[in-house]
């Protein structure tokens, strides 16, 4: 049987695969809810499908998802390990920037992914999807690579991939960046400690050996 996490997520996918609550419903091909497990200890939320996604149903399956998929394994992850989304859950014309209406729009369904999810960490990619999560934080350029706690959420703004593969001097701050990912990673998902044994126990023990 689903878990009920898993079997809410799949019945939001299919409610954005038929969302007409803004004008790129006319112009996409399809909608691109997301991919990955859940729960998931990292998400990743990137700014809209492009024009691969659009095709194919699934963020990230195009040049700057190669660049993505090579810097998970940089750090000993796959996409099966990690939850991908957008903002924008529709391609917009021209792969132009999300108009604030359409990332209203989509804000509700990206706060429940969040909330079925339940990662503690979540990568942030891009200056788009860093305004919509973390308003006001600053810059991506300022910021990109630092650690920002919201409650028990870790998030980690990081240079979209496709921002990289325009500007090449980008993709050494990538890697640098997700070298500190997997740091974070190992900080936050990092099992715990075994419990101390009881004080009592540990005394009976003792008088045990003598």
């Amino acid at each position: 049987m689903m878990p009920a996490a898993s079997l809410e997520l799949a019945v939001l996918h299919a409610e954005v695969r038929g969302c007409t609550k803004c004008s790129l419903h006319a112009t996409r091909t399809q909608a691109v809810p997301g991919v990955g497990p859940c729960p998931a200890d990292v998400m990743i939320v990137g700014e809209a499908p492009g024009f691969n996604e659009d095709r194919q149903g699934e963020p990230f399956v195009g040049p700057a998802g190669k660049l993505l998929d090579t810097l998970l394994s940089r750090i000993g992850l796959s996409r099966a390990d990690v939850y991908i989304t957008n903002v924008l859950k529709c391609r917009p014309p021209q792969n132009r920037d999300p108009m604030p209406n359409e990332a209203e729009a989509c804000e509700p369904y990206l706060q429940r992914q969040l909330k079925l999810l339940q990662p503690k960490v979540v990568l942030i990619l891009g200056r788009h999807a860093l305004e919509r999560l973390l308003p006001g934080q600053g810059s991506i350029s300022r910021i990109h690579g630092s650690l920002v706690m919201r409650g028990d959420i870790a998030y980690v703004p990081l240079y979209h991939p496709a921002a990289a593969l325009h500007n090449g001097s980008l993709v050494s701050d990538l890697e640098r960046d997700f070298d500190s990912v997997r740091k974070y990673l190992d900080r936050f998902l990092a099992p715990p400690p075994p419990p101390e044994p009881e004080p009592e126990r540990q005394e009976a023990e003792q008088l045990r050996l003598l």
